[in-house]
């Protein structure tokens, strides 16, 4: 096993813990062996990597309740970990310690029509819900890119967003409230079924804590109403800047599409190879605009989004035809990532945010970044809001390579704040943009932010070393040792 001290005090996990730890949750309900620890020694973001302690697979929110207390009375490091989809190391155990990992509690609990909600546990994969619920006439409209993978606990960590929070909004905005175990072993409820509650939102403030604040093992999320007609068009451009200016054309025509998707002729060569749709691979980019509605007004506004894209540019724009060809359309756009090992061994995704008029300066600095840089980088990104994913290929067993790779990354996220936006829209900051932190928020601002966090985490046992930068910490530590010079480069 690994032994590396998370924060001050915290103590490694012995074999009277493991014992424990094992009448919690049954042998086959805890890993340990340095073998199969190596699995969960990184999500999504594979620069950094360390192994837990132990891995415990509860399955009840008692057994997260005894397991907490344990790691509290212990003053034992631990971090909740869902599908480990997530993209920015918010799932790394940076000191060791015990990682709780929820894929087990995966059941939908309730399911109430009539007042348009639904409780779920934190490891139920996004798509279950959406699966389970058809023929309802209601959905859960959150949909990030990684649906078929991701679970709604994963989603609550981050405040999750997806192709279709231009009109639908992220994950905050649908979520009701959440049974949560707090970080001494409190059980507490937070929200309800009932919106407009008097109290404090807390809720609101958990999503997106990045599981900093305890471990979530109930979610209840809104349902919402199935749109009536659906019109998915696709606009093929010889230029990204003409399909930026469509965009922007659009948004400014007053039109609120469900989606808006851009894909630049990277994702296009590695889609079309991988599902062979018939994307022209000559193209510099691609939009997949969705609106949806009433019949009559969503062919009114799909008129008026051909209209715009022709007069921007477009050479072609295609509509699908059947339910099929639109479902084939998002596939293509929701596997995009997985396709993208036909480009590259590695890739590191970004996510930043700009204003929807910057598209077109932050897609030329992209481009001018990975030619500095020597790294090819493709992009897809949910243009309406915004929202930029370069893709950033390359080959992680090449020590240079990565540093070029977290060089241009570093310089991308810092633009993003140039032009007036984040650095991160949906996958959080976990421990790879926390440097970064300074530049984007005022000291008075993190130290606002590390006062709400102590006040649920009080001994930086739950998921430390995340999201807010500690001078001398052992996040930094973390990094310098898993990925040397970095910390200079920062």
């Amino acid at each position: 096993m690994t032994s590396s001290v998370a924060v001050p005090g915290s103590r490694r996990v012995t074999g009277e813990i493991l014992n424990q730890l094992e009448h919690i949750v049954g042998r086959n309900g805890l890993l340990s062996a340095f073998e199969e620890l190596l699995v969960y020694e990184c999500d999504g973001y594979v620069i950094e990597k360390n192994s837990p302690d132990v891995v415990v697979f509860p399955t009840t929110t008692e057994q997260v309740v005894q397991i907490v207390r344990l790691c509290h009375q212990h003053q034992i490091p631990f971090v909740p970990r869902g599908a480990g989809t997530s993209l920015a190391g918010g799932c790394l155990p940076v000191g060791g310690g015990v990682m709780i990992a929820l894929t087990r509690m995966r059941r939908i609990l309730e399911v109430n029509l009539r007042d348009r909600y639904a409780i779920v546990e934190p490891g139920l994969v996004n798509v279950h819900l959406t699966n389970h619920l058809k023929g309802t006439g209601f959905h859960y409209a959150p949909d990030p890119s990684s649906q078929g993978a991701c679970t709604i606990g994963g989603n609550f960590a981050t405040n999750s967003g997806g192709p279709h929070t231009l009109k639908y909004g992220v994950t905050v905005n649908h979520v009701l409230g959440a049974q949560v175990v707090l970080p001494d072993g409190t059980l507490v409820e937070l929200g309800g079924p009932c919106e407009d509650l008097s109290a404090c939102d807390l809720t609101g403030l958990f999503v997106g804590n990045e599981g900093t604040f305890g471990v979530c093992t109930q979610i209840t999320v809104r349902l919402t109403r199935d749109p009536a007609a659906y019109r998915t068009m696709l606009g093929i451009f010889n230029s990204v800047q003409d399909a930026t200016q469509a965009i922007s054309e659009i948004i400014g025509a007053g039109i609120v599409p469900a989606a808006l998707e851009l894909m630049d002729q990277g994702i296009i060569e590695a889609v079309e190879a991988a599902f062979h749709f018939g994307f022209p691979l000559d193209a510099a980019a691609v939009v997949l605009i969705e609106v949806d509605g009433l019949e009559v007004a969503v062919d009114e506004e799909a008129a008026r989004i051909r209209e715009l894209c022709e007069r921007t540019g477009a050479r072609e724009v295609r509509s699908a035809n059947s339910p099929k060809e639109r479902l084939l359309l998002w596939k293509c756009r929701k596997q995009a990532f997985g396709a993208i090992g036909r480009l590259s061994p590695s890739y590191c995704t970004q996510d930043g945010v700009v204003p929807r008029t910057r598209l077109p300066e932050i897609l030329d600095f992209i481009l001018e970044t990975g030619r500095r840089h020597r790294i090819r980088i493709v992009n897809v990104f949910h243009a309406g809001d915004g929202n930029i994913h370069p893709i950033l290929l390359f080959d992680e067993r090449d020590t240079e390579q990565v540093a070029r790779v977290l060089a241009a990354s570093d310089e991308i996220l810092e633009k993003c704040i140039d032009l007036g936006g984040s650095v991160t829209g949906e996958h959080g900051i976990g421990v790879e943009k926390i440097s970064l932190m300074n530049r984007l928020f005022s000291p008075i601002d993190l130290e606002v932010m590390r006062a709400i966090r102590d006040g649920f985490n009080p001994l930086g046992l739950c998921s430390p070393s995340k999201m807010l930068p500690t001078a001398g910490g052992c996040g930094m530590e973390h990094i310098e040792r898993t990925t040397p010079g970095r910390r200079a480069a920062l």
